[in-house]
């Protein structure tokens, strides 16, 4: 590999870099950025997390597509159907507290495989 194919992945300051412009992910200026293709057959996993949140107890679902809109959306209907708060991470949707039953059941609805 040259020193010309060679290009920053991570920088500290800013975190995860678009491969495509090298501005940082959440400053992306190209349409890349957030807009991977919802596939057909969606498998989630799900996790409780407590790392890092001060206690407070975390519902994670992963693998999921990282769309952005896709994202948003699930995050709102999950937060509805828990009667909870959350946010979307990294690929991924945050409930808060304990609600792995009720988001099982919710995705299950919805077609989606569910793991964990």
């Amino acid at each position: 590999m040259s020193s010309d194919d060679a290009r920053p992945v991570y920088s500290t300051g800013a975190g995860r870099l678009c491969p495509d412009c090298g501005a940082a992910v959440a400053a992306c200026r190209c349409a890349t950025a957030g807009s991977e293709a919802v596939p057909v057959k969606i498998v989630a996993t799900l996790r409780m997390e407590k790392a890092g949140r001060g206690g407070k107890t975390v519902t994670v679902v992963a693998g999921l597509p990282r769309n952005a809109a896709f994202l948003k959306e699930l995050c709102g209907e999950l937060k509805r159907a828990c009667g909870s708060g959350g946010g979307v991470g990294d690929g991924t949707v945050e409930i808060q507290g304990e609600a792995r039953d009720r988001v099982r059941a919710y995705l299950r609805a919805k077609g989606y495989g569910v793991k964990g």
